[in-house]
């Protein structure tokens, strides 16, 4: 089992785990870096992320979920994407989401991606209910469950400011706003899975959270990924389903 791959894991889905929407009870368990086989089984009560992490590592022909590569392709986005079968991970999902309403999934045909961007857009019915409401609420979860990039303009103790870019709706599609200030969190109770923080860190965030300082390549391909996903996310076929449950 990779150390670095469970660290970055934990990285990323300490954020939702903290407020209780999805992975095990303890959200404590993820900010332990010490204890790899702890953030193992942590991990695997992400019923959506393991999923996608276990389809992720078969298709790479690894063998552990956890590989730095496959949370990577999985949160971030990189090679690995390019080289899971779109029909293979649908067949995948019919067997793991089955019974969960709404979304577009059903329907991705060539398009499913193994990234956490199409679990936002496309498997959690929020983009529909979106479309048919144009409820706030809806978007708010669409813009702080994903992933999203950040430039830090000032560091106060475990808090800092940065400025990002939120989703507004527009009545008939999602696009990036305007810059805005945000505070976000990097560290609590001493406890943090980055080593520090500086004004000018490009970052990736997760609902109120620096996930990770990342370079120029990998904030493109996070927002780049993420635009393939918004239009078809917003399809007919995701309207008029109940409200979900967050399940990373």
């Amino acid at each position: 089992m990779s150390e670095r791959g469970a660290i970055l894991f934990a990285r990323y889905a300490y954020p939702p785990n903290e407020l209780g929407y999805c992975g095990p009870a303890d959200s404590t368990a993820l900010l332990r870096p010490t204890d790899i086989g702890g953030i193992e089984r942590g991990a695997r009560q992400f019923d959506g992320a393991w999923c996608y992490l276990e389809f992720l590592a078969e298709s790479a022909g690894l063998d552990d979920p956890l590989d730095e590569r496959v949370v990577e392709a999985y949160w971030i986005g990189n090679e690995l994407l390019d080289r899971a079968d779109p029909e293979a991970l649908l067949a995948r999902m019919r067997d793991r989401f089955r019974g969960q309403s709404g979304g577009t999934w059903r329907e991705a045909a060539g398009r499913a991606l193994a990234h956490h961007s199409f679990q936002v857009f496309d498997v959690y019915p929020w983009a529909g209910l979106l479309r048919a409401s144009g409820s706030p609420t809806a978007l708010s979860v669409l813009d702080r469950c994903r992933i999203r990039t950040g430039l830090v303009g000032a560091v106060d103790g475990e808090s800092a400011t940065v400025e990002s870019r939120p989703l507004t709706w527009t009545g008939t599609a999602l696009i990036p706003g305007p810059p805005r200030q945000e505070s976000v969190r990097w560290s609590t109770g001493g406890r943090s899975l980055i080593p520090g923080l500086a004004p000018g860190d490009l970052v990736a965030l997760h609902w109120d959270w620096v996930c990770d300082v990342i370079t120029e390549p990998q904030a493109a391909r996070i927002e780049s990924t993420e635009a393939s996903r918004l239009a078809p996310a917003l399809a007919p076929a995701c309207s008029g389903a109940a409200t979900p449950a967050l399940r990373g």
